[in-house]
This record gives C-alpha cells, structure tokens and sequence, in this order.
C-alpha cells in the first residue's frame, strides 16, 4: 500500500471555497467579487460536493439560492480573514491509501498580510466535522497550497523565490526544505523553478500562477513573447528551464505555452492576471478568463492539456483585483 501525493486531477471527494465578507479587502467591491464567487460555487457544484467557509452562513445561502445546487453544498461557519482557500486550506496526502490532511503555517504571504483567522480554519473544518480522516499539524512548517505541484507519481513542481523566501522558513537550507517536503509529501524529487513572475503577485511567485503539472508529462505554463513586456525575460528564463527538466524516465516533458494575458490595471497598478491559475475538479477544468481576444487561445491550449475534460470558463478579472484569480480561491479534497 503506497503512501503520495495526489495530482489535482485525482478524483475528488469536495473543494473548499472560503466566502468574501464586508471586513476582508474585498468591502470595496463586494458585490462585484462576490458574483464570481457565486459562478465558480455553480459550476463546481454541479460537478461535486462544495464546502463554503463563512463566517455569515444564513447571507451566503440567500445569495446563492437559486444559483448553484445546493444539495451538494456543505457549510462551516467561521470567522476569516479572507477568501485564499488555496494557501489556508489543508493539502491532502496518503498514507497506505487513506488521505491525511495536512494543516500547515499560514503566515500571509511572508508576514504580508493579517492570518490569524485563516491559519486556524481547517482545524476549525475538523472540530466542526465537516472534515473528516486523520488532520496532522504541521505548523511548525510554512507552506502555501499555491506554492506547490504534483504529478501523482513523485514529481514536485516549485519555485525558489517562493519557498525559499527568508519570511517563510528561514531557519532552514534548502536542501532541508527539499528534503522535508519530499518526506512530507511521500514524493521522490522537486524541481525548482529559478525564474519567473507576475506583476503585482503577492505570494513571491507561487508556481499555481506560472506553470501547471497536468496529465501524460504535460506542463502548460505563461508564456510571453512581447519583448517590451516587463515579463519577457523571466519568463523567457522559465521556459528554458522547463525545456531543461525530464521525467522520472529521463524523457523531455510536452510543453504547452499559455498566452501572456493582456495587462491589466488598477490605476496605475498592473494586476496579476495569468491563465495558469486553472482548478481542475471532476470531470472539468475551470479556466479563469478576462474578457480579452486572448481567451480562446488560453481555452485552445487547456483543451490539448486535458482532453477529457470540459473546459468551462470563469471571468476572474474582478479576482485579480486583489492580486489572486481562481485556483487561489480554491482547494481540492481528494477521495
């Protein structure tokens, strides 16, 4: 009986969404973020089970009645500080074939943000019973679901701005990091991304908005061939290095560039918006879209990467608003 951990596209017992409320940084434009909220809990629920955090139960479910399948919803009702249910939520692994979720340290990005609430939401899912099987604490350990990936098969994805961030686990090489997640997660190698960013991305990097391990050692990630684009360079060193990497069986991965998306602003801000920042749940991929003729070709590429899945869309341009788009918001549970 083999211990891992799963690749996303694993089947899936539930996702977690963790809900918008007027003291997180989205009182602003509530409605607006809320709306999207209420389009991914839809298509999510149509497929499978939804787990929503909030601290407000009763103003979420008038919200949503009427728009999502509420038979596949489950509640918990918990105080947040916000809504990245990627990054606070508990990442599953298993052990002889039984999932064990494990609750890591979230700091708010490297001491950026408020976490007090967040970090203690998933041991708050298990006392309430929403969450069931074995919960192992790791919070001696800081660590973001966005700032990993995995193959299914023992390949970890990562960046090295990321988790080797000195406001994260300073006190660790990374040769001990390396060597903590590999024991961790019952993986045999990581592979560390050197270069790549976002404009106006506040996680340092988080591989979940650069590049994506999917199925039959395929990796899609952002591609940018503008040569007056502020990204062209780092990215252009991400690709080689995703050139460079090979399977476990020594073979090149199939490499499929997404489109740089089409800057986007607030005031004089340019927003993180990037087509890799997908969720694939069961039988669907969710593609976060802007509304730009950029789109179709980001759909185009997800379509090559999972073709026995429907690719459904979601515009996330009011998400990036608040520097995340929709796998940040997100976090899968396994079955």
């Amino acid at each position: 009986m083999r211990s891992f951990f799963p690749a996303e596209w694993a089947k899936q017992r539930f996702v977690q969404l963790t809900w918008p409320h007027e003291n997180t940084d989205w009182n602003y434009m509530l409605d607006e973020v809320t709306e999207c909220f209420v389009e991914i809990a839809k298509q999510i629920s149509i497929r499978e089970k939804l787990l929503i955090v909030t601290p407000d139960i009763k103003s979420v479910k008038e919200r949503i009645a009427g728009y999502v399948n509420m038979q596949n919803i489950t509640f918990a009702e918990i105080d947040t500080n916000d809504t990245w249910a990627r990054d606070h939520g508990g990442i599953t692994v298993f052990e002889n074939e039984k999932p064990v979720i494990l609750d890591f340290q979230f700091n708010g990005w490297g001491l950026k943000f408020p976490a007090d609430k967040d970090n203690l939401i998933t041991e708050k899912k298990k006392k309430k019973g929403v969450l069931t099987g074995e919960l192992r604490n790791c919070r001696g350990f800081i660590f973001e679901g966005g700032s990993i990936e995995s193959d299914g098969e023992g390949t970890l994805l990562t960046t090295a701005e990321c988790l080797l961030s000195p406001n994260r686990n300073a006190q660790m090489s990374k040769d001990e990091i390396e060597k903590y997640l590999l024991d961790t997660l019952h993986s045999k190698r990581v592979l560390w991304l050197n270069n790549g960013f976002l404009q106006g991305d506040d996680t340092d990097s988080h591989i979940d908005t650069l590049a994506r391990l999917c199925p039959d050692n395929t990796i899609v990630y952002v591609q940018c061939t503008d040569k007056e684009d502020v990204h062209y360079e780092a990215l252009m060193r991400m690709e080689q290095e995703l050139k460079e990497f090979r399977t476990l069986d020594g073979k090149s991965y199939r490499l499929l560039p997404l489109p740089m998306a089409l800057p986007a602003y607030e005031g004089e801000e340019r927003l993180p918006a990037t087509y890799a920042n997908f969720l694939i749940i069961n039988g669907a991929v969710l593609l976060p879209i802007y509304g730009t003729e950029r789109d179709a070709i980001a759909v185009d590429v997800m379509k090559m990467a999972f073709p026995n899945h429907e690719i459904v869309t979601v515009n996330c341009s009011p998400l990036i608003r608040q520097h995340g788009s929709l796998h940040c918001v997100t976090m899968q549970y396994p079955e």
